[in-house]
C-alpha cells in the first residue's frame, strides 16, 4: 500500500499540473485570434508566423505540464509529431504569400 506522504505529493504534483495547463488555455485562445486576424483581414506574414511560434510553444508547454503533473516523462517525439500537421497546414496556407 503507498504511504500517505507519497500518495499527497502525487496528488499535489497532478493538481499542479492541471492549473499550470488550464493557464495556458487563455494565451491559446489569444494565438488563435490574433492568427485569423493575421491571416484573414489583413495579410501579415511575419505577424502569422509570429503567433504561430507562439502558439506552437504554448502546445508544447500544455502537453509538457500535463506530463509533468501526470509523472510521466516531459519529452516525447510524438509531442513534436503532433505540431506537424498545424505547421504543414500553415506553411500550404501562407506558401502563395512567401513565394509571390
Amino acid at each position: 500500500m503507498t504511504d500517505p506522504p507519497a500518495q499527497q505529493e502525487r496528488l499535489a504534483r497532478a493538481l499542479i499540473g492541471v492549473v499550470a495547463a488550464s493557464g495556458l488555455v487563455y494565451p491559446l485562445l489569444l494565438c488563435a485570434v490574433q492568427l485569423v486576424l493575421a491571416q484573414l483581414f489583413v495579410v501579415d506574414v511575419a505577424a502569422t508566423v509570429l503567433w504561430l511560434a507562439v502558439a506552437a510553444g504554448c502546445c508544447v508547454a500544455l502537453v509538457a505540464a500535463v506530463r509533468w503533473g501526470a509523472a510521466r516523462r516531459v519529452l516525447s517525439p510524438w509531442l513534436l509529431a503532433g505540431l506537424a500537421p498545424p505547421v504543414l497546414y500553415e506553411t500550404w496556407v501562407l506558401w502563395p504569400l512567401l513565394t509571390g
